[in-house]
């Protein structure tokens, strides 16, 4: 297995107003030509919302755009007609497909808002899907939300007492959403990710925390 750890503090940031963007690949004015994906990944941002801010309608096309919250309440809204608050244990994906337009906005006039999204190549070119499947709590390896890409989400929370055994997949990305997770002999923080190729044996993954797992190169 080949792999590669990117650290938190390696991400660029983009500062908006009342907005905090974490970018683990190379987005809008950061350009960087050796980090533009991995996989079907083009994106995992993390997005730090004040209350009551966030983004206006805006408009995707042709990604699959997955979103997991960390703290607070994400108020959603979609040109599939969705409406609704979206809460940490919940996986969100809006299939852009031709073209969706959506808004993002922190739910809450007190509290603030943190989040990962993820968007990945679509094999969805027809009208905009979405979808949500809520995620168990607890230790465990969970299935995400299902996804038309090359690709199958999982959240992975080992805990002190039980580690996590993610099968085998031509490519594996974790990030660390919680806590600290080991994994390939590399000890991951929030916001630390793995991207790993030619995985062709099950990775074990160890700690006392919580990340998202893209397995890459397979359909969900």
């Amino acid at each position: 297995m080949r792999s590669d750890v990117r650290r938190a503090g390696e991400r660029y940031v983009t500062e908006g107003d009342g907005v905090r963007t974490l970018h683990s690949f190379s987005y809008g004015v950061h350009y960087d030509p050796a980090n533009t994906g991995f996989g079907d990944v083009v994106a995992v941002n993390e997005e730090v919302v004040d209350p009551g801010r966030g983004y206006a309608e805006h408009r995707h096309s042709d990604v699959e755009i997955v979103t997991w919250v960390l703290d607070g309440e994400l108020a959603h809204h979609d040109t599939t007609g969705t409406h609704g608050t979206v809460r940490p244990g919940t996986a969100q994906r809006l299939s852009a497909g031709e073209g969706a337009r959506h808004e993002e906005m922190n739910a809450s006039d007190v509290e603030p808002l943190r989040f990962v999204q993820t968007m990945l190549r679509s094999r969805h070119a027809s009208a905009p899907e979405y979808a949500s499947l809520d995620v168990p709590p607890g230790p465990g390896l969970h299935a995400g939300v299902t996804l038309h890409a090359a690709a199958e989400l999982l959240v992975a929370r080992p805990s002190a007492e039980v580690a996590v055994t993610v099968p085998a997949s031509p490519a594996l990305l974790v990030h660390v959403t919680r806590g600290s997770v080991a994994v390939a002999g590399e000890l991951l923080g929030p916001g630390d990710a793995l991207r790993a190729g030619d995985v062709e044996a099950d990775v074990v993954l160890e700690g006392d925390g919580e990340a998202l797992v893209w397995r890459l190169g397979r359909s969900a």
